[in-house]
């Protein structure tokens, strides 16, 4: 299971306006493109995104649904890559001083990517968490939040 925290300088709800908002998936989602939002609305439980995952030309159709959704502290998702299989990804948010810590929490479910989940497969996935996490920090701390966007301004 692969378990990974990153200290974010921004209170939890500035955070949620990143996680909340299906349109910036992929600017923190390592090797996620064309990302269409379906069935409700995002994050409410069941709601999906569809896209395609992968580097380059080397792409797999992929949705992630909401399974859990306690704004703005709590997001479950179980993403899937059709014969890959799926992995359930939890993500908290804790007020930690003036900023928030973000844990992220990922482990197969079904496919392959579960009967191949091993050691090394798990130290994959811990650098991806680091690099997905060093990017969702960098959205959240560099990003305009949505009341930054009406307005026209920059924070």
């Amino acid at each position: 299971m692969a378990v990974r925290h990153v200290f974010v300088n921004r209170r939890p709800e500035r955070v949620w306006g990143v996680l909340s908002d299906a349109d910036r998936y992929h600017e923190w989602v390592v090797g996620t493109q064309s990302t269409v939002e379906e069935d409700g609305s995002w994050p409410q439980v069941g709601t999906t995104l569809e896209y395609d995952v992968g580097v380059g030309r080397l792409t797999v159709e992929g949705h992630t649904i909401v399974r859990l959704c306690e704004p703005p502290g709590r997001l479950e998702l179980e993403a899937s890559a059709g014969r890959l299989g799926s992995a359930r990804i939890a993500i908290s948010v804790r007020p930690w001083g003036e900023g928030s810590l973000i844990t992220m929490d990922e482990h197969p479910l079904r496919g392959a990517v579960a009967r191949l989940h091993t050691a090394p497969v798990d130290m994959l996935l811990q650098l991806r968490h680091r690099l997905m996490l060093a990017r969702l920090r960098d959205v959240v701390e560099s990003g305009r939040s949505e009341a930054d966007r009406e307005a026209g301004r920059h924070v």
